[in-house]
């Protein structure tokens, strides 16, 4: 009777435990934020993912009433920062910034190198916003169009390159784009949109497929030679810039996309007030303004369902582009 009683006694006490820890925790995701919070960018500075981060901190941080910072943990194609934010706590405080490649690419060429899983470690907060990509060339290359480019690249097989970030969104385009136009082109690694910037203007790089955010500036400066845009229609940008459709090359190369994620056991509570201080925010003219300069087009007002929906639909579509390739990087 007395083992009994004892026993009873001990699960009485782990219940009160239990019962305090959740009012403890749901306390603190009810008050959330209370003190500031950090977006992890998982690239180098300078990129897409990085300029949508740095419009979105302070329009949270006014939002919420509390300091959004960005943070850079670059490397490994953006594995150091998602493993990172998978193994910290769920509690708002830690958030990634994830893109295309991190959140939909990474989980199926890494597979046996992430010690985190995106498709379940994660909750996808909300989409932030999608950037057309588009395919350059240094401004001496010889070649004008994507007719010209075919050819000039058919007859020199191997000896062209190309930039990208090794297993990353642009090299998976440029691979299927290599298999679609029927030409072999070889890829130099590079740590992100920079570099491979520096690389296409000194001409020491032939082409790469760079998003729009980074590369309207010096396209329209004459120091970088456009081809075509992976967007559906052309760019209000370079209304007489084909799209990889109209140049013969439907469904090849894709938009880069950005969003929020948080680990996966983050209480919903602190998901929805962030989902809604980001919906807000960007409905705001002046951010809508500095997406817009930035090339961008806002997807911040899909619901959180449709917003991961489209993340795994996209990791889906992936895998098939993969496949197709025969891209392993393992």
């Amino acid at each position: 009777m007395k083992t009994i009683h004892f026993v009873n006694v001990c699960k009485y006490i782990a219940f009160l435990w239990a019962s305090f820890f959740i009012q403890v925790t749901f306390a603190q995701s009810s008050s959330w934020p209370y003190r500031p919070i950090k977006i992890i960018v998982p690239f180098a500075v300078g990129g897409a993912t990085d300029i949508a981060a740095r419009i979105i901190a302070p329009a949270l941080s006014e939002q919420l009433g509390q300091q959004f910072f960005v943070e850079i943990k670059a490397g490994a194609a953006g594995n150091i920062a998602l493993e990172h934010v998978a193994q910290s706590a769920p509690d708002g405080y830690t958030i990634l910034i994830g893109n295309v490649s991190t959140n939909s690419i990474n989980e199926i060429l890494y597979a046996s190198k992430l010690k985190v899983k995106p498709s379940t470690s994660f909750k996808t907060v909300a989409l932030v916003a999608s950037i057309p990509n588009i395919l350059v060339s240094g401004p001496n290359f010889p070649p004008n169009n994507m007719k010209e480019l075919v050819a000039y690249a058919k007859a020199r097989p191997g000896e062209l390159n190309f930039s990208s970030p090794l297993g990353g969104y642009s090299h998976l385009d440029m691979l299927d784009f290599n298999r679609r136009a029927g030409i072999t082109m070889v890829n130099v690694p590079s740590k992100g949109a920079g570099s491979s910037q520096t690389g296409l203007i000194s001409g020491d790089i032939h082409f790469s497929i760079v998003n729009a955010a980074s590369t309207t500036t010096l396209i329209r400066a004459g120091k970088l030679k456009a081809f075509a845009t992976t967007s559906a229609n052309r760019l209000f940008s370079f209304p007489d810039l084909p799209t990889f459709t109209e140049s013969g090359f439907g469904g090849v190369g894709s938009d880069q996309w950005n969003g929020l994620f948080v680990p996966a056991k983050t209480p919903p509570i602190i998901i929805n007030k962030l989902h809604t201080a980001l919906n807000q925010a960007t409905q705001k003219l002046q951010i809508k303004e500095a997406f817009t300069g930035a090339g961008m087009t806002i997807m911040a007002n899909l619901s959180q369902e449709e917003a991961q929906n489209f993340v795994n639909n996209e990791m889906q579509r992936w895998a098939r582009i993969i496949k197709e390739n025969q891209v392993n990087l393992e």
